[in-house]
């Protein structure tokens, strides 16, 4: 019964107009407009909590990664010592209007990630009536994934790749004579450039999945070029990474791996 309900409106969304489509995207951008302006709303309001616990988090050696590794600091072969609770560091501001522009921008950029399921949602639903109804199982699974494999990536940026980064660049020295004094633009540029990045770089699989689907890579091209997959990620790693010790380029690399390893799995043979 379901069944004959979806097709029944299917067809008539298929007889849909031009301009009845162009509507249909008028309202879909708006609808999206609208959340995302309520989303920036409520970061506006809650950024200054967002921003003393979340955001400057790993400024100090009470972030949970650097105590975790500090419990475990000098028991794991090549891991770096978190030891002591004297890392911390001050984030200033040399421009007037630096922190209310930070703190709209800021607030833009996580009412984005906050509302990214139901901007995913609109464009599903903008897009169905064009797809079978194979596509459209296919492309529902695409689009799950896609959404829970970038909420991954993010989490990944933040609790790892992020804090292993800050805190080498930070504590670096070329000379004894220079003090490092972090301005807040920098800062915060870091810190959303490495946190989406990792969202970006976890839709690897869903992105070999699609190529698979329109025909232009399979599972043999990703097992045969594996040797070559695995030089380029770790020249990935590295530069997302700077650090020098193969600790920090390992937590990077290991789940660029496992990522090309699972599009290797999802792809057609």
């Amino acid at each position: 019964m379901e069944e004959v309900k979806t097709e029944e409106i299917m067809s008539q969304e298929s007889e849909m107009s031009f301009w009845g489509h162009l509507e249909e995207l008028r309202w879909s951008l708006f609808r999206m407009l609208i959340a995302l302006v309520i989303g920036v709303i409520i970061s506006f309001i809650s950024m200054p909590y967002i921003f003393d616990r979340f955001i400057l988090g790993p400024t100090t050696s009470d972030f949970f990664l650097y105590r975790l590794f500090a419990a475990l600091g000098g028991n794991v072969p090549f891991m770096p010592d978190f030891g002591g609770n004297t890392f911390s560091v001050d984030i200033i501001n040399i421009n007037v209007a630096s922190q209310f522009l930070t703190h709209i921008s800021t607030s833009f950029w996580i009412a984005l990630v906050l509302a990214f399921p139901y901007l995913i949602y609109e464009i599903w639903k903008f897009i169905r009536p064009a797809l079978f109804k194979q596509e459209i199982r296919s492309m529902r699974f695409a689009f799950i994934c896609g959404t829970v494999m970038f909420y991954i990536g993010c989490a990944v940026g933040y609790c790892l790749v992020f804090p292993f980064t800050f805190r080498f660049l930070a504590e670096y020295q070329l000379s004894e004579n220079i003090t490092n004094q972090i301005n807040l633009s920098s800062y915060i540029s870091i810190f959303l450039m490495m946190i989406f990045v990792m969202g970006l770089v976890f839709e690897l699989p869903l992105l070999a999945w699609i190529l698979s689907k329109l025909g232009l890579i399979n599972k043999q091209f990703l097992v045969k070029n594996r040797r070559y997959a695995v030089v380029i990620l770790l020249v990935l790693a590295a530069i997302i990474t700077p650090s020098g010790d193969p600790f920090t380029l390992s937590v990077v690399f290991i789940p660029l791996y496992l990522l090309y390893e699972l599009s290797v799995r999802v792809v057609k043979k």
